[in-house]
């Protein structure tokens, strides 16, 4: 689901059931390689993984912020801002693992606050910049 279009990147929230706070910051112009940005566009780009990750912290108070960049199957730059908690199925392994439990109820149900009140919160932080 689309939350944020800029020039040069968009963020959407990747439904998944496991991860309900899991984010994607997608450069618009097809690179494979963080480095081939200029140090401008680079700067950009983390500022704006910072963002997300900022609210993520301060809405949800995470066990942990997962961040990563992997792109082997889709060669296009991405970030992953995933939200981890202690009690996630996979915790304190990497989402793409198996999962190491199997939890009672939905993930989405244990977060402190709804998805579109999340949403909200990331659009209002690239706002106020």
């Amino acid at each position: 689901m689309e939350i944020l279009r800029q020039p040069k990147w968009r963020l959407v929230r990747v439904e998944d059931e496991h991860f309900p706070a899991f984010y994607r910051l997608i450069w618009q112009a097809h690179v494979a390689e963080f480095s081939t940005l200029s140090a401008a566009d680079r700067s950009e780009c983390m500022e704006a993984v910072a963002t997300v990750e900022t609210v993520l912290r301060e809405a949800l108070q995470p066990t942990k912020i997962n961040l990563a960049t992997l792109g082997n199957v889709v060669p296009h730059l991405h970030w992953h801002i995933v939200a981890r908690f202690d009690w996630d199925s996979h915790f304190p392994n990497p989402i793409w693992a198996a999962p190491l439990r199997t939890l009672q109820g939905k993930a989405l149900d244990r977060l402190s606050l709804g998805l579109e009140a999340l949403d909200a919160r990331v659009r209002a932080a690239f706002e106020a910049h």
